[in-house]
């Protein structure tokens, strides 16, 4: 006659217990898949608000996809050679003779960006102007600089104080 005692909580835990490995295992090898970019921290990354710019950035940007990124307050899309890289927190940039252009989006917000081309490395980098925390963008050479406008409504949650013209 089969005995009615309950059985070992040992032996029926077990196969949780595999369970939960396997679980672990395999979040780590998907994490290991997606590439992470190392972006170097702006001086005011901590600022509050570079958290709620960052928090409401697109996950696609120009069709490319986002990536990880090492830094608080930074991020990227693209793939790791050639990405666009953002960083929160960059100092402000104060009066320049610098090429400084009011972009509007198609919903009517508009950031004003100083446009400065790296003529060595062919990038260009785009950084708000006239906003606390600033935001700074870089476009690798050979990538189009175009998606930068769909940045706007997430920076623009930066008030403005100033304005290019």
């Amino acid at each position: 006659m089969p005995s009615l005692a309950p059985r070992s909580p040992a032996r029926s835990s077990r196969p949780r217990r595999w369970t939960g490995a396997l679980a672990a295992v395999g979040l780590v090898a998907l994490g290991a898949c997606t590439p992470t970019i190392t972006v170097e921290v702006a001086p005011d990354a901590t600022d509050p608000l570079c958290a709620s710019i960052v928090l409401a950035l697109p996950e696609k940007l120009g069709g490319a996809e986002r990536l990880r990124t090492t830094s608080q307050a930074t991020a990227a899309w693209g793939v790791q050679s050639s990405a666009i890289t953002l960083r929160c927190g960059v100092e402000p940039p104060g009066p320049t003779t610098e090429a400084c252009q009011a972009i509007e989006d198609a919903s009517g917000t508009s950031v004003d960006w100083l446009v400065v081309e790296d003529e060595d490395e062919g990038s260009w980098t785009f950084t708000t102007y006239g906003r606390v925390p600033a935001v700074e963008v870089t476009v690798p050479d050979g990538v189009a600089t175009a998606p930068v406008v769909d940045l706007n409504r997430s920076v623009s949650l930066a008030p403005q104080s100033r304005h290019c013209y």
